[in-house]
């Protein structure tokens, strides 16, 4: 009898089958297997009077699995678990326990933060028991936001039309709403600069006007600016020069955040598209030499390294670069980091971008040499430069030159593609050496509104704030986006950076739950949930406790919502019904925006406003089992979606979004329509 390993991803079941070899049978169950029932009081699935017991039912799309894993699981000799080493990951082999009937006391599960054969060798020599605070700590978020987004999505349906809100999703777009508002009351303030260009030994270089009379220069009308410029049309005196030695450190190897934000500022990735490729790479990908796993977990906010690769990486460091290149170890975990994970890191140091690019696509290769550079350059000396600053005078008039050399690379060696800095080279300067300004200008500039929020922008907020975990900032951006609240648009014309922009409707979002919510929509309580998320997760706090001391809060506002929130009616069209003579009204639905009679349900005429334009398929972030191509992410004509193959009509491969193969009916011959008289 083999041994049953139960993994999440099909496509992990092959990596970790060629490790475990013939006696173990490797199969996936395709992520959850079941989630909150959506029947009972308000379709929650948590029975709130009775201490939020939560009732769970195995989702549609997963019976087949499940009864497939049952008929395997009873024939093995024993079962492991080996989903994610997160707390969603710990929720599912919990699940998969509770329906497979395992025993939730045995050393079954088994954990690995890369998909290499010494690490999984070594998990499956090491089981454990299941964490059943990580199993609660999950269970506590999933009850609150089926709660929250259960009860206050029907809220604000009911009242204002918006889809939904959720725990965490409004208040990113609250932030995104706030920093819209805070552009539109921008007033802007006039200043002005005064540059001068110099030119010696053919070299031209510009120094900026810094002080005046001894004071920092704060020059706020075209009036003060030229009674400074007109003190400045003789000649300038080297009156200081003042130099320095000055260094860059490296940065420390990615965590989910930081990797999300420098995909999205360096490679022009998306958040969610980032967390796609990072899946792959984790997951593994056949080299040549089978499938491996080229990448550590890629959801992790702790800066840590093993011991094992900072010895491989600093031998690395020493043979290709030289010893001067070593640097030293640097972990810089924030408050609340959860150690259990290492940095995103390469699993292999052999495996080098250049000499494994033939087996990649240009996404993957892209972000996998970037997770390569930025790891092993975070344990390299640092960048080393010369600063030089050099003050220029006239008429009590001081401009200052600044000017900055790269002495050493240091860990710029590996990672300097990623890094913007440039060399500043001012010609030799003397104390008291006059030299003649080549051109003076007065600059009339007016100052900017925050910035729009970029995806690594609002990235970079949540993380600082302690809203979500890392691992979730994709999906609230995605979510944001296909609720309607918010754009994602050209920051100008010709720009390549897109920002985020609040619709009217998220606008609406954000006000009325201000209104109602703002005890609990809001980025304190938010953060402030996450430390007791944490609490749980660490068995320092109790599942039930969290959860009601927040309903205490959350039904009180609720109801107050339901009686005061005004309930907004259908904007008319200014036509009348051809059916039954009412209003017609604009409507919104899950194809867009129409038009619909005012007595609906009474009267159901509806009618088009042009024709929608048609979804396009995007990637999916995942390859067809059956050809190898890529999968695609498409809509039916029903308004559902699947994954299906990008070689399709050569190759019909489809699945649901959970992972499970949708295989087409078979068409049956119809009889023929008999034509013609029947025969006498």
């Amino acid at each position: 009898m083999k041994k049953l390993v139960i993994v999440e991803s099909p496509s992990k079941s092959k990596t970790i089958g060629k490790y475990l070899g013939k006696d173990y049978t490797v199969v996936s169950s395709k992520g959850h297997i079941r989630d909150l029932a959506i029947r009972g009081k308000d379709g929650l699935g948590v029975d709130i009077e009775n201490d939020f017991t939560p009732v769970y039912e195995i989702s549609k799309d997963k019976k087949d699995t499940v009864k497939d894993l049952r008929a395997q699981a009873a024939k093995a000799s024993s079962v492991y678990l080996a989903t994610d080493p997160d707390r969603e990951g710990e929720a599912i082999s919990w699940h998969l326990a509770q329906e497979l009937g395992l025993d939730e006391n045995t050393a079954d599960r088994v954990t690995f933060h890369e998909i290499t054969k010494n690490a999984v060798i070594e998990a499956f020599d090491n089981p454990r028991r299941i964490d059943m605070d990580l199993v609660h700590s999950q269970e506590t978020r999933r009850i609150l936001d089926r709660i929250i987004g259960f009860k206050l999505s029907k809220l604000l349906n009911n009242k204002i039309k918006s889809k939904s809100a959720g725990r965490v999703q409004s208040v990113a777009l609250k932030l995104i709403v706030e920093r819209e508002k805070e552009i539109e009351a921008f007033v802007p303030q006039e200043y002005w600069t005064i540059d001068a260009l110099f030119k010696k030994d053919k070299k031209e270089f510009s120094a900026s006007l810094a002080k005046v009379d001894g004071e920092k220069a704060e020059l706020h009308s075209e009036e003060e600016a030229m009674a400074v410029y007109n003190r400045c049309t003789g000649p300038f005196t080297v009156s200081d020069i003042r130099t320095a030695k000055r260094k860059r450190d490296p940065r420390p190897p990615f965590i989910t955040s930081t990797l999300q934000q420098e995909a999205s500022t360096k490679l022009s990735f998306s958040a969610k598209r980032t967390m796609s490729v990072a899946q792959h790479l984790y997951e593994g990908i056949d080299i040549g030499s089978g499938q491996e796993g080229l990448i550590t977990y890629m959801r992790t906010d702790s800066t840590r390294l093993s011991d094992v690769f900072i010895r491989d990486a600093r031998n690395r460091i020493t043979e290709e670069y030289g010893k001067e290149y070593l640097g030293y170890y640097r972990v810089r975990n924030d408050e609340g980091a959860q150690d259990a994970h290492e940095a995103i890191r390469p699993t292999n140091l052999s495996n080098t971008p250049e000499k494994i690019r033939e087996y990649l696509t240009s996404e993957q290769y892209r972000l996998y040499k970037m997770i390569y550079a930025r790891a092993l350059s975070s344990l390299m000396a640092s960048a080393q430069y010369d600063a030089t600053t050099a003050v220029l005078s006239q008429n009590g008039c001081e401009f200052n030159a600044q000017g900055s050399v790269l002495v050493f690379d240091g860990y710029l060696k590996v990672y300097g593609e990623y890094d913007s800095g440039k060399d500043v080279i001012l010609p030799l300067l003397e104390t008291g050496e006059v030299l003649e300004a080549k051109e003076l200008k007065a600059n009339q500039h007016f100052t900017e509104p925050p910035a729009r929020y970029t995806e690594a922008r609002l990235i970079k907020v949540l993380e600082e704030d302690g809203i979500g975990r890392p691992s979730t900032y994709a999906m609230i951006i995605d979510t944001i986006q296909q609720r309607g609240y918010v754009t994602l648009e050209k920051a100008t014309e010709k720009s390549r950076t897109k920002v985020f922009r609040p619709t009217m409707q998220g606008v609406l979002t954000t006000e009325k739950l201000d209104d109602y919510f703002s005890d609990i929509i809001n980025v304190d309580y938010t953060a402030a949930m996450e430390v007791k998320l944490d609490s749980i997760a660490e068995g320092e706090a109790q599942e039930v406790s969290v959860l009601r001391d927040f309903y205490s809060r959350f039904e009180p506002l609720l109801e107050k919502a339901y009686e005061g929130m005004e309930k907004i009616q259908p904007e008319k069209t200014g036509e009348v019904c051809p059916e039954c003579g009412g209003d017609l009204v604009y409507r919104t639905g899950r194809y867009g925006k129409f038009i619909s009679c005012s007595n609906f349900p009474k009267c159901r005429y509806t009618s088009q406003i042009g024709t929608p334009e048609k979804e396009k398929p995007e990637p999916a972030g995942k390859t067809c089992p059956r050809c190898g191509s890529e999968l695609l992410k498409r809509k039916s004509r029903y308004g559902t979606y699947f994954l299906g193959c990008s070689a399709f009509p050569k190759c019909n491969y489809m699945e649901s979004l959970n992972g499970e193969e949708i295989v087409p009916k078979k068409k049956t011959a119809r009889t023929p329509r008999r034509t013609g008289r029947k025969a006498a």
